[in-house]
């Protein structure tokens, strides 16, 4: 009887250290959740913004400067991958100037070249 006791205060003891265990890391691992999600919250934020920039209806287009001067507090390379991320392109004009474009506005800004450059007529490409 004195060893059914025995094991039964035993098992008593382990289940509550199990739940005391099991209730810290599930503390912790809340914790440390919120901890990351803060962490990417400022790259988030500026993958929308830079969106927000490059799905404006009146420019397919913008300068990496621009972009660069509304997305301040990042490096330039850290600021091309955000880029990226929200789904732009990179190019290169003939001046050396750097421009970002959402692909997914590719074919608008191709109709626009088209129509600027029917409605100036041939040989004014340059205007």
């Amino acid at each position: 009887m004195t060893e059914l006791l025995s094991s039964f205060d035993t098992l008593i003891g382990v289940l509550i250290g199990g739940l005391i265990s099991w209730w810290l890391q599930r503390d912790r691992a809340s914790t440390d959740l919120r901890i990351a999600l803060e962490a990417i919250k400022t790259e988030h934020q500026a993958e929308k913004t830079a969106y927000y920039f490059l799905t404006h209806k009146g420019y397919t287009d913008r300068s990496f400067e621009l972009l660069q001067k509304r997305l301040g507090g990042f490096e330039e390379n850290e600021l091309r991958r955000i880029l990226v991320r929200a789904g732009a392109v990179r190019y290169i004009r003939e001046d050396g100037s750097e421009w970002w474009r959402l692909l997914s506005r590719h074919d608008e800004a191709i109709a626009k070249a088209k129509a600027k450059e029917a409605a100036l007529g041939p040989g004014n490409e340059d205007l």
